[in-house]
This record gives C-alpha cells, structure tokens and sequence, in this order.
C-alpha cells in the first residue's frame, strides 16, 4: 500500500472552528428506513479498493435502503481541507482520518462520539489501534487499518554471508549485520540519521515518553533516560551504515538505494519493496521480509503504528446512518477483505488470518500488539514540522554529541512548538 500515513494534523489547519454536534435525520432504521437518502463518506486515495467498495456498498444499500456516495481524498493538503468542510453546512457524513489526527479533531468539536458504537462492535477491537480513537478518555473515532515498519532485506546478501535463519532477537540481527560486514560486499543495512518513527517505535520498546505535563501544559521528555536508550539502540543500527547522517529515509529515498542490490536490509513499510523492484526488477526474487525483532525472541522491536481511523462529523444530519455504514465497513467480513485486498493490518488480531499469503502484513502483525504511536495530544501536530527538533536532536548524538546534550539542544524549541495554539 504506498500511501502517506499523515503523522497529525498541522497546527494551521485547525485554526478553523467546526461544529460541535449534529441531528439525527428522525427517520427509521432497518432494511429501507433510510431510503431515499444518501450518505457521503470521504475516504483517501488507496484505501477503498474496487471490489471492497463494490461489496460494501451493496451491503450498505441492502441493508438501509440508503445509498453511499464514495469521495476519493488525496492526502496532501487533507487538513485544511477536512477542516474547512467539517466547520461547513454539509460536512462529509464519514471520513478517513490518520489515526494520530484525531485528537486534534476531537478537541475542536469536529467528531462524533462513538461510546455506542465501540459497546456494540467494538469489544475485541486490538487495544494499541484502539488507543488513537480515544481523546479525553472518550470514544471518537473507530481503529480502521494500521500498517507498521518490518525488516526489508536482501536474501542473496544474507545468504552469501552465511546467515541461516531469520533473526528472532535483536542481538541476533546485529550479528547477521556483522556477517555482512565482514564479507565486505554489501552494506549491512540502510540506515541514515533521520529515520525518525522507527526511532519512535524504539523509544515505544523502551517504554519512554517523549513528552510530560508540566501543570496544565505538555513539555519535552526528550531528556528521559528511557528515551537515550532507545537512541543508542538507534546508534547501533546506525553504526553498520554509511548512510547520512543528518538526512531522512526519503532523501534519498531508502528503497532505491536498497534496489542496487549493495545493502543487506533496511527498516520500512511493506510498500517500499515495490519502489525497489521498480529501480531494479531483477532485484524482486531477493527480497523478504521479517518482524523487526526485540530483545527477547518473545517481544517483537517497539513500533509506530501508522494507520486510518473513520470517523462520524458531529455536524452530519444522518448519525444513525452514519454508524449503520461504519458497523458494515468494520465488520468482520469487510475487514477481512481490506486486509486482503491491500495487506493492511486488521482492528482486530482474530483478523490477521487474512494478511496469509501477504509477506509484508504477516511480517508486520506480530508487533501490532507492542506498538503505538506519537503522543496522543493535538499539540504533537506542530513538533513534527520541519524541521523536526527530534530529527536534530538524532543526528546530534549520531555526530558524537551524548544524549542529555542534545536533548538539551533542542528542548527549547522542542516546547515552543507544544506551546502552539491549535
């Protein structure tokens, strides 16, 4: 699925107030009891494949009598956009939003509770996907699809260095990168100074906070010794590459310096694999994939859980509609399918049956359940606009400065961009 997983909403975007709740239309429910009305529903451009739309808008129609209108977003400039329709007379009815907006949404008014939904659907939904659905303690949102980072590599590089078996624990990993190394043909992995939400999933795994109340407001954390530990394990990946160290894993982007066939692995989303194959084709019948592994072959590495939510406006006159489309499009069957048709991760684990067959969503599943994502607060929108302070504070200790100094370094703007009005 080669889609950007919008990490939150920026803070521009929410400077627009939208409104603060809706009205039931007051007609039935039931087959037919909506008839003669149509529901919108934007949803973001890959998420909604040809047949799971086809499907579910049968079953919607079937079911309500209603008919769906299917609205097809791009991603870029989606904030301001939602924004701005969400604070208007005919808002969409449901939307697609990046599972870490929706708190910035949620503190405006902007969204739906759901506690009814959640109690009638949602008791087994996976908890770390639930978790970007809650702000303030209430249910406003619904965990749709999730998609995290796994080890992409090199079978061929593996092979010829005499690697046998995939690593079940991180220090098993690293011995893999020492073989390679040691063969001198090939770069262990690609890893440049800046891959900022595998070093989240890191600090995730150390169970550090990257942000903390001070009174009534958010501050930086970034000083926590949690939070270095999970650099230094940053640091170690980082030690097998000659990757740069003050770039991301976009510049250049990793997937083609993996295609050339050099570089053991890197660390990415399943999608990348097909901008690799896209360089080089050849390369296609080397690449596999694994769980990025932890300490203990028990615990898969900390990961950021990218994903979609779908949401209900507040300002929709059809709730009751609303929530009769998000029953069918989350039920089990029409997750299923999705996780099929596109190797998503499901809302529940009972689903990841369906990701068989998916090499980089079975990779991916078995971290779901020790995952997470960015502090779950609307101020975090503006501390990942470039150019991100943590990103800084990464390349600083990868360039010899120690982990309180470069935590000191950016703290100031670090707090100033928390201080943001949303």
């Amino acid at each position: 699925m080669k889609r950007k997983l919008i990490a939150a909403i920026g803070a521009a975007g929410m400077l627009v107030s939208v409104a603060a709740c809706g009205s039931d239309d007051g007609k039935g429910s039931g087959a037919d009891g909506f008839k003669g009305q149509t529901l919108t529903v934007w949803a973001m451009d890959g998420s909604t494949p040809d047949t799971w739309t086809k499907d579910v808008t049968a079953a919607f129609e079937k079911k309500t009598g209603a008919k769906v209108e299917f609205e097809v977003q791009q991603w870029n400039g989606i904030q301001q956009r939602l924004t701005t329709a969400l604070s208007e007379e005919n808002p969409p009815d449901v939307f697609e939003i990046g599972n870490t907006q929706t708190p910035a949404y949620a503190q405006t008014g902007g969204l739906a509770e759901l506690e009814d939904l959640k109690k009638s659907i949602g008791a087994d939904w996976t908890e770390t996907l639930n978790e970007a659905s809650v702000f303030d303690g209430k249910q406003y949102a619904a965990p749709w699809f999730a998609a995290n980072r796994v080890v992409v590599y090199n079978k061929k590089v593996f092979k010829e260095a005499g690697v046998t078996g995939i690593p079940k624990t991180r220090a098993e990993l690293f011995e893999a990168f020492d073989k390679i190394k040691a063969k001198g043909k090939a770069e262990p992995v690609y890893m440049p100074g800046q891959n900022w939400y595998f070093f989240d999933g890191l600090t995730i795994g150390t169970g550090a906070d990257l942000v903390k109340k001070d009174g009534d407001k958010w501050v930086s954390n970034l000083a926590d010794p949690k939070v270095g530990e999970a650099m230094e394990i940053y640091k170690k990946y980082a030690s097998y590459s000659t990757a740069p160290k003050d770039k991301d894993e976009a510049t250049p982007q990793q997937a083609e310096v993996f295609a050339k066939g050099k570089t053991g692995a890197f660390i990415g989303m399943g999608w990348e694999a097909a901008t690799a194959i896209k360089a080089n084709p050849k390369i296609e019948k080397d690449i596999g994939y694994f769980t990025i592994p932890g300490e203990t072959a028990d615990k898969p590495e900390g990961v950021f859980l990218g994903g979609s939510n779908l949401a209900i406006a507040a300002g929709s006159e059809k709730q009751e509609l609303a929530k009769e489309f998000l029953k069918i499009a989350l039920s089990d069957k029409f997750e299923g399918q999705l996780s099929k048709e596109l190797g998503v991760i499901p809302n529940k684990e009972s689903l990841q049956e369906n990701l068989k067959g998916q090499p980089a969503g079975e990779a991916a599943a078995p971290a779901v359940a020790s995952g997470g994502t960015t502090p779950l607060i609307p101020e975090w929108a503006a501390v990942e606009n470039p150019p991100n302070p943590i990103k800084t504070y990464m390349t600083a200790v990868l360039n010899g400065k120690s982990h309180a100094a470069a935590a000191q370094q950016v703290e100031g703007e670090f707090n100033k961009r928390l201080a943001q009005k949303q």
